[in-house]
């Protein structure tokens, strides 16, 4: 008669990991030696656990490979672990600054940020506002202060914490973070006028959904007018975004009865599409004619003739923002608005205007 043969399990059989789908809470917990309780508490509120057993759970969590299911987990804190923004697009360099800083900065305080692009269309951002809204976000990041009519009381009516980005009035009922576009664009504007230049253009990014743009084309305007000057109907010209449109705009401004000897650009795709269709037409920057930007992207001091610009701290923005959204989650209330330096740098694009003589 055969015998049964035996059968011996190694050690470490018991050990290995089952299927990741079917690991859980109490599995984790078996193997780092402590109580269900203690890894609920550890993945909840780490700093309230001892350094030894985070350590002892991470590692059975990584060896387990268990992943935690967000939906009980957000049943037990009220907090899903994520954070909603919308940015107008992320084609703009200093908009996908901002995000990275902004990611990197929740995500080491243990949040997933979830990103929406609305085009610069109040609706659409709102749409996503309120899709993000179901998934339970934690709190909101936006990008200005003009939105749709009912964002802020839908945030106020969850009682979602949130910021504005990219601006900053001091006045503002909203908690904001970035530079105050106004004061940027006149102090600009003012340097232009301190170079000798007195008929001016300005390539203006439309204002009907982008309250930054109004506040720089406010700007001008309001600098011009310290010293009774003004910008004429033909030399304000207005598109959405992009190099084509800048280099369209351009043509459009220069094509009048007295051409101006300073444009001014609201954003930096506008002053990078100027920039080319002024060195295709022939112009001689800056000696004929004195080109000036936005946003300072990387391309604008690498071009043959160098950009003129303010600089906008996106970095700076990202982090700080990200720092006022914890600090609301914590129940800490950020004090006050934060306002950011707009820097004038300049480049071989601006000079005095033809003929004139320094006073």
């Amino acid at each position: 008669m055969n015998k049964a043969k035996s059968t011996t399990v190694d050690a470490t059989e018991s050990k290995k990991p089952r299927s990741t789908g079917s690991v859980t809470l109490r599995d984790v917990a078996r193997f780092a030696g402590v109580s269900s309780a203690t890894v609920s508490r550890m993945m909840n509120r780490p700093e309230a656990v001892s350094s030894e057993l985070r350590e002892r759970i991470t590692a059975a969590i990584n060896h387990l490979g268990w992943v935690p299911h967000a939906a009980a987990r957000a049943l037990a804190t009220q907090r899903t672990g994520t954070i909603g923004a919308v940015f107008p697009t992320v084609s703009n360099e200093h908009f996908a600054t901002a995000i990275q800083e902004l990611q990197e900065a929740l995500e080491s305080a243990g949040y997933t940020l979830l990103l929406g692009c609305s085009q610069y269309d109040t609706q659409r951002e709102y749409n996503q506002i309120r899709n993000m809204l179901e998934r339970g976000v934690d709190a909101v990041v936006l990008v200005g202060e003009s939105h749709h009519p009912d964002l802020y009381p839908t945030l106020a009516q969850r009682g979602v914490p949130f910021v504005n980005t990219f601006t900053y009035r001091k006045e503002s009922e909203h908690l904001c973070v970035g530079i105050d576009n106004h004061k940027a664009f006149f102090e600009f504007t003012t340097y232009l006028l301190n170079l000798g230049h007195r008929r001016f253009a300005m390539l203006s990014q439309t204002a009907d959904s982008n309250d930054r743009a109004w506040a720089r084309r406010e700007g001008v305007r309001d600098a011009l007018a310290e010293h009774g000057l003004g910008i004429s109907a033909a030399h304000m010209a207005e598109g959405f975004w992009g190099v084509g449109v800048g280099r369209k705009l351009f043509s459009q401004v220069m094509n009048t009865p007295q051409p101006p000897t300073a444009i001014i650009c609201g954003n930096g795709t506008f002053a990078i599409g100027a920039m080319l269709e002024a060195t295709r037409c022939g112009y001689d920057i800056p000696n004929e004619l004195t080109l000036a930007g936005f946003d300072d992207f990387e391309i604008m001091s690498e071009l043959p003739i160098p950009i003129t610009t303010v600089s906008v701290p996106s970095a700076e923005i990202g982090r700080t923002a990200a720092k006022m959204i914890l600090a609301e989650l914590s129940g800490e209330r950020w004090p006050a608005s934060v306002e950011c330096d707009a820097a004038i740098i300049v480049r071989a694009s601006s000079a005095p205007p033809p003929g004139h003589q320094a006073g």
